[in-house]
């Protein structure tokens, strides 16, 4: 695995112990017992299944829709929302145990956000929400169908490609925004809406290359929650899994919808 989840990473509970109790121990009975009895659920054995993650992230995505709804409604809350989401962000990555309810407030808290950040984008350029939300889907299904399908996998050399890329990201970014700060740009989107390579805007360009990084970091997202499940790790990890696919899928949505307004503006 080329990137683990410090949260599965470094819990005892992921180390095998004990003995497993041998065949020869058990009459003909109980082995006929043992073989018609339903498998046990990940409630029944306290440990961190695929399914559980799904229903897991299903609930903080229903979080976070609700959110969404209120920052819709009240966008001027898009700003505190933002400022409260980084914090418990912070604190569900810091965190040793990950905690059900902050992981579950970080959802709607950041739907809050986006829902805010949606209606500006909406009364600027009409219909790119649902453009956004579509491609989002898209790149999700797409990224999920081919990593079940073997068809695409984390390794070191891709992963190391993909941090450098996400820090060059971000020190254009935090370039761009100080341009704009300082009014040297005059774009709506600073560098990104004003350089043309082609006559093709800067940030259409670095728009999906971030998608691209974004699909990635799903990869490493799905490898943590496949390792997490062959590793035996705790049922409540399974709420790790949903954080860092919540936090994915954010970003990803937020930059597909900054492609689309670039590539319309």
């Amino acid at each position: 695995m080329a990137l683990t989840n410090p949260a599965f990473s470094t819990n005892p509970a992921f180390k095998e112990n004990g003995q497993a109790q041998t065949a020869a121990t058990l009459s003909a009975e109980n082995l006929q017992q043992m073989y018609e009895a339903p498998s046990a659920t990940s409630v029944q054995t306290d440990r961190m299944t695929v399914e559980d993650t799904i229903v897991k992230t299903a609930i903080c995505f229903a979080f976070l829709l609700a959110g969404a709804v209120v920052g819709w409604i009240v966008p001027a809350l898009a700003l505190p929302a933002a400022l409260v989401g980084f914090v418990l962000a912070l604190v569900n990555i810091f965190k040793k145990k990950p905690s059900a309810p902050l992981i579950l407030a970080y959802s709607a808290v950041q739907g809050v956000f986006v829902g805010g950040i949606s209606f500006v984008f909406e009364a600027q350029w009409q219909s790119i929400v649902i453009q956004a939300v579509i491609g989002t889907l898209a790149v999700v299904g797409v990224t999920l169908a081919l990593f079940a399908s073997g068809k695409i996998r984390a390794s070191k050399k891709a992963t190391k490609i993909f941090l450098i890329a996400m820090f060059g990201y971000l020190a254009y970014s935090l370039v761009n925004v100080i341009l704009m700060w300082t009014g040297v740009t005059g774009g709506t989107f600073g560098l990104s809406s004003d350089v043309r390579i082609f006559g093709i805007p800067l940030g259409v360009v670095i728009g999906i290359v971030v998608v691209l990084l974004g699909a990635y970091s799903l990869v490493l997202d799905f490898d943590a929650i496949k390792q997490g499940v062959a590793n035996r790790a705790p049922r409540i990890y399974g709420w790790s899994g949903a954080f860092g696919i919540m936090v994915t899928v954010i970003w990803l949505y937020l930059e597909i919808l900054r492609l689309l307004a670039i590539a319309r503006d």
